[in-house]
């Protein structure tokens, strides 16, 4: 069912490490490493709508936009893990018996199945919405090669082959357009 590109492809990539790259890809792929990073947007967000613009509508405008950031990653990971992960039951790396003798765990093994990664649904889903909202566009490609990155040492640990990478990502973009079409612009339309 899977294409065999994707077993070679992410044997390539698990079995090129080093002991530095161990412990960066590790840390890259540790949700909770980001936490800074979530706070600075929110950060950001408040100096955009409530620190620099004191008009009554810009409260308003701040909650909006961090509940589509919030939806859109809630929804990616909902998606990725509570309905394509059993739906399709592609097991991890980690859990393919072939692939025993030679697989590297730098962070040991997770669950039992990775298509689709909800790391990667996440991290692309919160980089396309500060995209789309324009916050700040270098921003927004820093996030963008961030998302990138997360989705790379989630092949380099060895949880997901890339194609579990790949369609995690394009899940998180579409979730994002989708939200921002469907609710976000209806909102401003009548703020």
């Amino acid at each position: 069912m899977f294409p065999n590109w994707d077993s070679d492809l992410f044997k390539l990539i698990n079995t090129h490490h080093s002991e530095g790259m161990d412990m960066l890809m590790v840390m890259w792929s540790n949700k909770y490493i980001w936490i800074p990073l979530y706070l600075y947007i929110i950060k950001i967000l408040f100096d955009r709508w409530l620190g620099k613009k004191n008009t009554l509508k810009s409260p308003i405008l701040f909650w909006k936009t961090f509940i589509y950031l919030i939806l859109c990653v809630a929804l990616a990971d909902s998606t990725t893990s509570a309905i394509i992960k059993p739906l399709f039951e592609r097991l991890r790396p980690c859990h393919v018996e072939a692939f025993q003798s030679w697989i590297h765990l730098p962070d040991g093994c997770g669950g039992m199945y990775g298509f689709c990664s909800s790391h990667a649904a996440n991290s692309v889903a919160l980089a396309t919405c500060i995209y789309l909202i324009s916050i700040k566009k270098t921003f927004a490609y820093i996030l963008i090669a961030w998302a990138i990155l997360v989705g790379y040492s989630r092949i380099y640990i060895g949880a997901h082959f890339p194609l579990d990478v790949l369609v995690g990502s394009l899940i998180g973009m579409i979730i994002a357009i989708l939200v921002k079409k469907i609710l976000y612009d209806r909102f401003f339309k009548n703020a």
